[in-house]
């Protein structure tokens, strides 16, 4: 609670400074760690928490992602990946013989530089709605790696310390079977993880695909909502359990997985709906348990090395991803967000560090560097995507559009006057797209899924991909001239944002939009919407003209019978 309040409190000081939320999230940490003087939480529970927060968001991901889109970025993702964790771990090596430590200690502390945080690579990418573009495939199958690689490396690290400098910890019973089938110890587990793995992927394809779908049509036909929820919750969080649990794979991954599976039910965006509540409050714990690691003092006892760090994680590992992504063909605007995307470290880099420190292959300061390092990279992260931004806004305007739906829509503005702007082409919004073409009112259509408007040009209709909130494509839309804005998207907090927006670039615009409750009309009014509808009102209306229509017919039947 202490957590959360605080990081509500400075997370809202933050926003009125105009900084990252991030930022006050983690001197919420900051202030209520063991480093610190006065109040001090649980941080056992806040790192528990912070792993349902990375479970949440990783099976929100799945929801949006698919085994094909997967596939399609594997000769970029594997290679890259692989590549840039490569480069780092040199570079760490590097750092670390600069320091002192022995070429284990500074393998393992340059891999823990090479990994990037789940959280805050998809807290970015979902800030700009990136995650359905091909950049946005791109980090997301490069973060898949990357956890395959961490989880690899967390199971053979432990065999190898012996090696590496450290102190061997071996399983016993692996040991015996490893010496019946004649095999080392390292091979032994390497197969061992192969085959998990492998098994994994096999259960989830073959079982999972079908078990879960499912489970969620059978529990969306109780009725309940609230079982509804608790379905899509407990899947999230078994799976990522079982995986990690059974098959040896990371929870992360697992509940990734998990939701790549469930989207290929048709209740998936309700799923993703009701999770997304819970998937940001357990995100923001996630920061509040960073801070809560980071020990102030080495600002003061190792500020170069520290600096030196901070540069590997945001400079070297960006120059590194930047070149590797140039060098597979892809553009410039794609390499710059990578570069951006991997340029902090997160989770699987404190988890990596703790380990090295239990096999007595890193000292004490390695942990306070890598801390004190993730700390800063994730501070500056929205700051070099904002500076992305600003270099080319256009391009990246333009990149955000799901690759999909490009060849299905007019790159140019409209030329359209006195037009109505249609927001959304969901169930709502296609019923209204087809009355608006039966009056021929000129229209557009804007809409953040590609696929929802696939066939919409083919009728001759513009349709604009992307989200509505953004200034750039409202003016390419000509919402200056227009004489509708009709909100047919559910969401009342993106929509109260849209006519906010539409409010400051044409006043006399006439906006219509939809609300599920007593507040949400309350709220849109308050910032301009002209006419709000709420279903639950709608659907008694229909019913109450249709029983008077029901009526009318039986009273006319009467009258002509006598």
């Amino acid at each position: 609670m202490a957590g959360l309040g605080l990081a509500f409190s400075l997370g809202v000081l933050a926003h009125w400074l105009r900084l990252p939320t991030i930022a006050g999230y983690l001197l919420a940490g900051v202030l209520i760690g063991p480093f610190t003087p006065g109040f001090v939480a649980d941080q056992a529970i806040a790192t528990e928490l912070a792993e349902v927060g990375i479970i949440l968001l990783m099976f929100g991901v799945g929801l949006h992602f698919s085994l094909k889109d997967l596939l399609a970025v594997k000769t970029i993702a594997v290679p890259g990946a692989i590549g840039q964790i490569a480069a780092a771990t040199v570079m760490g090596m590097g750092l670390a013989a600069t320091l002192g430590w022995s070429m284990g200690a500074g393998f393992v502390f340059g891999l823990s530089l090479s990994v990037a945080s789940t959280v805050v690579l998809l807290r970015a990418l979902q800030a700009r709605r990136l995650v359905d573009t091909e950049r946005g495939r791109i980090a997301v199958g490069w973060l898949i790696v990357e956890d395959i690689v961490m989880v690899l490396t967390l199971v053979l690290l432990p065999p190898l310390a012996g090696l590496l400098g450290g102190k061997t910890v071996e399983n016993p019973a692996f040991a015996g079977l490893a010496a019946d089938l004649g095999i080392g110890p390292v091979w032994f587990t390497l197969l061992a993880i192969a085959f998990k793995m492998a098994a994994f992927v096999a259960f989830m394809l073959l079982v999972g695909r079908r078990v879960i779908p499912l489970i969620l049509h059978h529990v969306a036909h109780s009725g309940s909502k609230e079982l509804f929820r608790l379905s899509a919750l407990v899947i999230a969080l078994g799976v990522a359990f079982g995986s990690a649990t059974l098959f040896g794979v990371s929870f992360a991954l697992g509940a990734f997985f998990a939701g790549m599976v469930m989207a290929e039910s048709p209740l998936s965006t309700q799923a993703a709906r009701d999770t997304l509540p819970l998937r940001d409050a357990f995100a923001v714990l996630f920061f509040v348990s960073v801070g809560m690691l980071f020990n102030p003092a080495v600002l003061i006892d190792h500020p170069f090395a520290l600096l030196a760090t901070f540069l590997t994680i945001v400079l070297g590992k960006s120059l590194a991803a930047f070149a590797i992504v140039r060098l597979f063909g892809h553009g410039r605007d794609v390499a710059l967000t990578i570069s951006a995307s991997l340029a902090q470290i997160g989770e699987f880099s404190f988890i990596l560090v703790a380990l090295g420190a239990q096999l007595s292959l890193l000292p004490d300061l390695a942990r306070d560097l890598v801390v004190g390092g993730a700390l800063l990279s994730i501070l500056l992260n929205p700051l070099l995507f904002l500076a992305l931004d600003k270099m080319s806004p256009r391009q990246a305007h333009e990149a955000a559009k799901p690759a999909p739906a490009r060849k299905h829509r007019d790159e140019a503005p409209t030329t359209l006057k006195d037009h109505v702007v249609l927001v959304g082409h969901g169930g709502v919004g296609r019923r209204v797209s087809a009355a608006l073409e039966k009056s021929a009112q000129p229209f557009l259509v804007v809409e953040e899924s590609g696929p929802a408007v696939q066939d919409v040009p083919a009728r001759g209709v513009e349709t604009f991909v992307g989200a509505a909130g953004e200034k750039p494509l409202m003016e390419r839309v000509n919402l200056a001239q227009a004489r509708s804005l009709i909100l047919a998207i559910p969401d009342p907090f993106e929509a109260g944002q849209i006519v906010e927006l539409a409010r400051s670039l044409n006043p006399s615009i006439q906006i219509i939009a939809r609300a599920d409750s007593a507040d949400a009309v309350a709220y849109m009014r308050e910032l301009g919407a002209t006419a709000i509808f709420v279903g639950e009102e709608e659907i008694a209306r229909s019913m109450i003209r249709e029983f008077e229509s029901l009526d009318d017919i039986r009273e006319r039947a009467a009258r002509a019978h006598l």
